[in-house]
């Protein structure tokens, strides 16, 4: 077959697929190219850059596009439906890449409470502001509520146990009182945000904003926020003005509703430990993304 990777891939599973007799291609194309070059290739992979909406299948159509691959866990960045209804298979790698994001999602919960990055940037510029800093938080008992109790979460959900939190969950398909796996309760949304110290988002990108200005007033004073998610899930105007107000201690952020982020003010917030969407990017991570891609594309020639 012949296979478009638009965004890069694990070097070993690239080697594999050409093994396997396959025609790779590496190139990036902008969306207004995007489509054309789909009518001529079998399989795309695709990571969080691309976007294959309705107008770019449209284009594809008639030709030899078969499958498209998310090399992550959310497909938002993809028309699944229209892709399906066009006989286009969709496929992502869900296991591939939790632990990573998990454990990116704590180190802004750490980073956070510690002040680690703004700390670490004024120290940089000569500043020794020990005193300003003086005033971090302990994680241990704490309570941690997460929103989106799926692979990410749960693993994060194991870590923070691990060291002394107590954790929450809130999951759209899921009844307040029952048991996530690993004992955790679900709780409902609005007791979510009213116990919890912090509270990370891992679900996919929702019709409607998670935290927003109505969400955030529910919250407890000083509440921290970590979205490792997707950017749509948050508000960032509603955030920069609670984390002026004092209402939101800190935020760790890993995802924008536009990236690169346009949101100044909010990135260069003293109180906000930011990265550049980095979450899957780990060595190990890819190495797993790119084998469950090779999977993927051999399952459909049996």
């Amino acid at each position: 077959m012949k296979i478009l990777v638009t965004d890069g891939m694990d070097k070993k599973a690239l080697q594999q697929l050409k093994d396997m007799g396959h025609e790779v291609i590496e190139q990036f194309y902008e969306p207004d190219e995007l489509g054309k070059a789909l009518h001529d290739v079998d399989v795309v992979v695709v990571r969080s850059k691309t976007k294959v909406r309705a107008k770019q299948i449209d284009e594809a159509l008639g030709g030899r596009l078969k499958l498209i691959i998310r090399g992550g866990v959310g497909v938002d960045n993809i028309d699944v439906g229209y892709a399906a209804d066009n006989g286009i298979l969709v496929r992502n790698t869900p296991l591939a890449s939790s632990q990573s994001v998990a454990e990116l999602a704590l180190g802004h919960m750490l980073s956070c409470a510690r002040f680690i990055s703004h700390a670490g940037y004024t120290m940089r510029n000569g500043q020794w502001e020990k005193k300003a800093y003086g005033k971090g938080i302990e994680l241990c008992g704490r309570t941690l509520g997460i929103i989106g109790y799926g692979r990410i979460g749960a693993a994060l959900g194991r870590m923070a146990k691990a060291i002394g939190m107590d954790v929450i969950a809130y999951g759209v398909h899921h009844e307040p009182g029952t048991l996530a796996r690993d004992g955790v309760p679900y709780v409902s949304m609005d007791e979510l945000l009213e116990r919890s110290d912090f509270i990370s988002v891992h679900a996919p990108a929702a019709e409607d904003t998670i935290i927003n200005a109505q969400s955030i007033a529910k919250m407890k004073d000083g509440v921290v926020i970590i979205n490792t998610s997707r950017g749509a899930n948050l508000d960032e105007a509603a955030l920069l003005e609670a984390l002026e107000s004092g209402k939101v201690r800190a935020a760790g952020l890993d995802v924008y509703a536009k990236e690169p982020p346009e949101n100044n003010p909010l990135i260069n917030h003293p109180r906000v430990s930011c990265t550049p969407h980095i979450g899957a990017q780990t060595g190990e991570a890819q190495a797993r993304i790119g084998q469950e891609i090779v999977g993927i594309i051999a399952s459909i020639q049996q």
